[in-house]
């Protein structure tokens, strides 16, 4: 079975205020994207690696991540899209014909763990495909446009979407060649798939797979570097 990650690291980080694109920011003098790539490419599971990049970005990423910090499993660097769902494609359409397993996980997202790629991987081997997700624990409210209160779920079957999201290869092709034709876009691959009558499982994620998007997110991702240190030297 071959597995392949398909790693986002084409947004444009507005809202980060930063001179830097937010993948690129340092954690103690690291890339995000390069703790990102380390959990994949540690992971024994994992047999490849595509980057997408913002187009002009690609070669800073090449030299810069991927080359000064020798990931091996990086196939190739594939410039992504105007929209999320246009760089997941784009990433798809470059995927290895023997592939069985896509993996598509945020490169802002530096603290997935090893057990939680080996859980969904594994599961989606057996299940349509597969979403890292945690429990809301607070009340949602529902509201129209007015801002008026239309309804309060039952948070108890309600979950927060995380990444990785994991698919059989051709379960996805066929959910992104739907979307295309429909006209329908989404912001995560789940809702593609689900679109079609696929069912998709979760595997509880954790507080720590952050994704870094604003300043707060980086904060809070020097803490938790820094704890996951502490408990590393016990």
């Amino acid at each position: 079975m071959k597995v392949t990650a398909i790693i986002l690291a084409a947004g444009k980080g507005k809202r980060m205020l930063h001179s830097l694109p937010k993948h690129f920011i340092r954690l103690e003098n690291k890339p995000v994207l390069a703790y990102t790539l380390d959990a994949f490419e540690k992971c024994p599971d994992v047999n490849q690696v595509l980057i997408v990049s913002r187009s002009g970005e690609e070669e800073y990423c090449l030299k810069e991540v991927v080359e000064m910090y020798g990931y091996k499993k990086v196939l190739k660097i594939v410039i992504g899209g105007e929209r999320r769902q246009d760089s997941v494609y784009n990433g798809i359409k470059e995927l290895d014909e023997d592939t069985d397993i896509v993996i598509v996980h945020d490169g802002v997202r530096p603290f997935v763990s090893q057990k939680i790629l080996s859980e969904t991987i594994k599961l989606a081997m057996f299940a349509d495909g597969v979403v890292t997700a945690v429990p809301v624990k607070d009340t949602i409210k529902e509201a129209g446009d007015d801002k008026t209160i239309r309804s309060t779920p039952d948070r108890s079957s309600l979950w927060y979407a995380q990444t990785p999201q994991v698919f059989k290869k051709r379960i996805l092709e066929e959910a992104f060649i739907m979307a295309y034709g429909d006209r329908v876009s989404v912001t995560d691959e789940s809702s593609l798939v689900e679109r079609l009558g696929y069912k998709v499982k979760i595997v509880e994620g954790s507080p720590d797979n952050i994704k870094i998007t604003t300043k707060e997110d980086l904060l809070l991702a020097e803490l938790i570097l820094r704890m996951q240190k502490k408990k590393s030297m016990k």
